[in-house]
């Protein structure tokens, strides 16, 4: 079996990835659920660039007929499921945010203490 440019460099680059992803869940930047995530899509691009042979059962059991065409429906959906992941923090962002500027503007109206008795 003859191992190319692509088959050597795409796993090198995977682990740069999962690592980099590790190591922003160990301090806190990213949560679990996001280097699982990480580590499952970027193994699965590693296993595919080393075994290119998966995509013809995968392309079978998908009912797919080529294996360009079953790569291409299968980042697609990664690509789908991600932007979801994206919106749903993006959401969850503005939530946060909208709970700060509410704060802040109690705070900025004394609304949130006790108003000083006029002598």
């Amino acid at each position: 079996m003859e191992i190319s440019l692509y088959q050597l460099l795409t796993p090198l680059v995977a682990i740069v990835a999962i690592l980099y992803a590790w190591s922003l869940v160990f301090r806190h930047k990213k949560t679990l659920w996001e280097g699982i995530l990480w580590t499952i899509f970027w193994g699965l691009v590693a296993a595919i660039a080393l075994f290119p042979s998966v995509m013809t059962y995968i392309s079978s059991l998908m009912g797919i007929k080529n294996r360009e065409n079953a790569v291409f429906i299968t980042f697609f959906g990664v690509i789908f499921f991600i932007v979801f992941y994206l919106v749903m923090r993006l959401e969850e962002l503005e939530q946060k945010q909208t709970k700060i500027v509410r704060k802040m503007a109690l705070k900025n109206s004394n609304l949130g203490e006790e108003a000083p008795e006029n002598n």
